[in-house]
């Protein structure tokens, strides 16, 4: 089974990239670079979804491809200064499933 769930890549004001998934409440990392952050955050989603089914815990449903363009245009309709817009992007997971 994947899942695939929307990420916020945040522009850092000092570098790099903060990032969040919505789906995934608690879900923070930080690359220097998009590649680096893109990297830690799939490892991070893998990483959460892993302790979720560890736990017993539902894995949420994936984000719906149009998650993504909305958030986009909350991000630039909620901007008021001339801070860099986030980056809005989905990362899919490889869930294994009970055999």
């Amino acid at each position: 089974m994947i899942r695939t769930y929307t990420f916020v890549f945040d522009p850092d004001p000092e570098g790099g990239f903060v990032v969040t998934c919505p789906a995934l409440p608690g879900l923070v990392t930080y690359g220097a670079t998009i590649e680096e952050a893109r990297g830690m955050a799939r490892d991070a989603m893998e990483g959460y979804i892993e302790v979720l089914i560890q736990d017993g815990e539902t894995v949420p449903e994936s984000d719906t491809p149009q998650t993504t363009p909305r958030f986009d245009r909350l991000a630039h309709t909620l901007r008021t200064d001339s801070s860099a817009t986030p980056i809005f992007e989905q990362l899919s997971a490889e869930i294994a499933t009970a055999a």
